[in-house]
């Protein structure tokens, strides 16, 4: 289960946060880390139509995870889109609001997984909170067996499949950090403990 739980909980705050539903529009940004591949899933899941972007490696991966539309990083600026969105998520801390400001909507909410320059990202939340146009989000994320049953009830559906890039064992615990720390993983990577069959990052 812990795959299905880390990153995945980060994408549903968001999520919840934003107010997301069957009507909305979202654009991810990052869809093939375990935050980004999630929020895919979990928007497709509420009904929402969901634009994802990522690199020319992974564009089969992410339509295969339910994205109505894919848009190629290394070949568009997403930036310049001419759609607008209810929601612009950026799940791997990468772009700013600034950037994507145009991308939403006259109501729209733009938010990240990071603090963003100068941890600028907590303070336009409030610069914007009562702002009648677009607005910047950053909610806390806390998870609780809610959360957890939510979640599972997402994979027991079939409407959530977390995506697990590699898989290591406890006493390459350290490699497997290295592996992540080149910011190349898709999804997940897996410690594996002696005695149990689940472990995540």
């Amino acid at each position: 289960m812990a795959p299905a739980t880390e990153g995945s909980h980060y994408a549903l705050a968001n999520i919840r946060a934003a107010g997301i539903d069957d009507k909305s529009e979202v654009l991810v940004y990052g869809a093939t880390g375990a935050i980004g591949s999630a929020a895919v899933q979990i928007i497709k899941s509420l009904g929402a139509h969901v634009t994802a972007v990522c690199s020319s490696e992974q564009v089969e991966l992410v339509a295969g995870l339910g994205a109505d539309r894919v848009i190629d990083r290394t070949t568009t600026d997403f930036t310049s889109d001419s759609q607008r969105y209810d929601l612009v998520f950026d799940a791997v801390g990468k772009c700013s609001f600034r950037q994507c400001r145009e991308l939403l909507k006259p109501h729209g909410i733009w938010t990240s997984t990071d603090l963003g320059p100068l941890s600028q990202n907590p303070l336009l939340v409030q610069v914007t909170r009562f702002s009648r146009g677009r607005r910047v989000l950053f909610p806390f994320p806390t998870i609780d067996e809610a959360m957890i049953q939510y979640l599972r009830g997402l994979v027991e559906s079939r409407q959530f499949t977390p995506v697990v890039d590699r898989i290591y064992p406890l006493e390459e615990i350290v490699e497997a950090y290295r592996y992540v720390e080149t910011q190349q993983k898709i999804g997940n990577v897996v410690i594996t403990v002696a005695g149990d069959s689940e472990g995540g990052r």
